[in-house]
């Protein structure tokens, strides 16, 4: 498994532009709640209780993110369990057609600002030379809402070191 400043370093190099991190914090936590909305209403029964596969997705999905990092990995699992117990409830109030169509909306408005945030950038995403940084990009997005707070700076200048240091830019020019 890479270290955690290996995968946070490539995923980086294709998002140093603010406005395209910017974009990245709506962006991602769309995307990441649109597919918890979309796999709620799968369930299947185990020993008598119902498990879905958001459930199944989000406990992969974090067990690879403690791996990687525990503290960011522990709040990952909080923000999952929230976004979850959000789409439990959602499930719970509209009917199939209207979840997977509220799952579709959020889909497309977070791949659409993911793809606004790279025009800035001027680069393309990160996925597209690595399908492994779809994982790394809302642990990216955590990460940096926790180094605008100062919390983890040795990872920060880590990745700094790597990827160099978030800019204005214009057009893919500083």
């Amino acid at each position: 498994m890479r270290r955690l400043e290996d995968s946070l370093a490539q995923y980086a190099e294709s998002h140093r532009d603010r406005r395209n991190i910017a974009t990245h914090c709506v962006g991602i936590p769309l995307i990441v709640f649109s597919l918890v909305v979309a796999l709620a209403p799968v369930a299947f029964p185990v020993a008598g209780v119902g498990i879905t596969l958001a459930a199944v997705a989000s406990v992969a999905a974090c067990a690879y993110w403690l791996v990687l990092d525990a503290p960011l990995g522990i709040a990952m699992a909080v923000i999952l369990f929230l976004m979850g117990a959000a789409a439990s409830e959602i499930t719970a109030r509209l009917p199939l057609a209207g979840v997977l169509a509220l799952a579709a909306a959020l889909f497309a408005a977070g791949w659409a600002l993911q793809f606004w945030g790279h025009w800035f950038e001027g680069r393309k995403p990160a996925f597209v030379d690595d399908v492994r940084q779809l994982l790394i990009g809302p642990l990216f997005v955590l990460a940096e809402l926790v180094f605008l707070f100062g919390g983890r700076p040795a990872l920060r200048r880590a990745i700094e070191e790597r990827a160099g240091p978030t800019v204005a830019r214009r057009r893919g020019r500083a």
